[in-house]
């Protein structure tokens, strides 16, 4: 008997599974705790998210900083993937994972010299510009390297996404981006560049949202800027919509389509005549990934149950940063009625709680649970907080399973140190 917790995450006869493999057998090659992703889920929810804008030219740049697994970034570029940067090292992942530097964008408030100039090497698709101070900063290499930049600004739009107020990021309190009524002036500022060619427009209004109309919104206000460029010479090729569509954190609850995107958005700008750029990231990774680990301890005082367990906010933060929900499930269906527990890490701070107060099957010491939806936002925010290795990265794919990224050792946290 089959139970689906997510698309290629499912019990099978009690044992759960992913793309095909127990992740207790997982858990005893590999150790916890432990990142698992499914190569048939990336696959799955690329090809949902793309398809839904089948209709109109476009590109699917994944938002790197979600999981910048090189073998996850090479499964998304063999299915046709660009890359959303905001780092000269997301850059070099894309590179390295094959993706064409003519699908790379490059976003992100604080653009340093260097990595102006290697995007510009590298040949880039186009720089997401967030100030008039970046803008000169970019002519400035562009001229020294004898090149052209070629640049969007991120306009922000001043829609709230109503999500979390930490991953909001098109209000007009928000450090991204430039501001709605100044855009205009800029963009003639930037055709009047001769190191600059301002080929498109781009905004990016928050994470895990899960309301379309928001989106809609966000593409109308920016919709009319392009119009009034039109008219005053400035040829917008690219229409960079961002990305931020939500995902499923609880299995019982059904995601929102990304065809419901998809017809909030091309309505709007398909007369434009531009190429859309879209940037997900949780949307095409998030539920392909799974955190494994062991409860070391179980421990009761005053009435309350702890569950503490090998995996802390170290290697998970977004419990932590953000009070973020993710489903736990153990690896072996329990019989016995829920209790409510918190489930805690090791790590040496209060805050480093996975679940609280969670109703759950009983645990015993040894057993092996599931932390859903951490494949994005996962391994990429982990950290080597109190001195612990970080963990090792797994990917499966129909039955097997192959290592992606060693779990590093002690001698790893100090091999970039110096003794003196």
């Amino acid at each position: 008997m089959r139970e689906e917790l997510f698309p290629f995450i499912y019990y099978e006869n009690g044992k759960l599974k992913i793309d095909g493999i127990s992740v207790e057998e997982l858990a005893r090659k590999y150790g916890t705790p432990l990142y698992v992703y499914s190569q048939s889920a990336l696959e799955h929810w690329f090809k949902e998210f793309d398809s839904a804008f089948s209709s109109i030219e476009h590109i699917t740049c994944f938002a790197v900083k979600s999981n910048s697994n090189i073998s996850v970034l090479k499964v998304l570029k063999e299915l046709g993937a660009g890359a959303d940067t905001v780092s000269m090292g997301e850059i070099f992942r894309a590179l390295t994972a094959g993706i064409d530097p003519k699908k790379i964008v490059f976003a992100g408030v604080g653009k340093r010299i260097d990595e102006i100039e290697y995007g510009l090497e590298k040949g880039i698709l186009m720089f997401n510009v967030e100030s008039e101070s970046e803008l000169y900063a970019i002519n400035r290499v562009a001229e020294k390297l004898g090149k052209v930049a070629p640049i969007a600004f991120r306009v922000n739009p001043d829609v709230n996404p109503k999500t979390h107020p930490y991953i909001s990021t098109g209000l007009k309190t928000s450090k991204f981006g430039i501001a709605y009524e100044g855009a205009i002036e800029l963009y003639k500022k930037a055709k009047n560049l001769k190191n600059i060619n301002p080929i498109g427009i781009h905004f990016h209004i928050g994470s895990q949202i899960t309301d379309v109309s928001v989106f809609g919104e966000a593409a109308r206000k920016i919709k009319e800027i392009v119009k009034e460029l039109y008219s005053v010479g400035i040829e917008i090729e690219y229409f960079d919509a961002g990305g931020g569509l939500g995902i499923s954190y609880n299995p019982n609850e059904p995601p929102v389509p990304a065809r419901a995107l998809a017809d909030e958005i091309i309505p709007i700008i398909k007369d434009l005549g531009c190429k859309l750029i879209l940037e997900p990231g949780r949307r095409l990774a998030g539920n392909a990934g799974i955190l494994l680990s062991q409860v070391i301890y179980k421990k009761e005082r005053h009435e309350k149950l702890f569950y503490i367990v090998d995996a802390g906010m170290n290697d998970l933060a977004r419990p932590s940063l953000y009070k973020a929900y993710h489903h736990i499930v153990p690896a072996s269906k329990k019989e016995g009625n829920l209790k409510k527990a918190d489930v805690v890490g090791p790590i040496c701070e209060t805050g480093d709680i996975l679940a609280e107060d969670r109703e759950l099957p009983p645990l015993n010491e040894g057993d092996i649970i599931a932390v859903l939806s951490a494949g994005a936002y996962g391994f990429t925010m982990a950290s080597n907080y109190n001195s612990r290795p970080r963990p090792a990265e797994v990917i499966a794919k129909e039955g097997r399973a192959e290592i992606i990224r060693q779990r590093e050792t002690l001698g790893d946290l100090i091999s970039k140190e110096e003794i003196f």
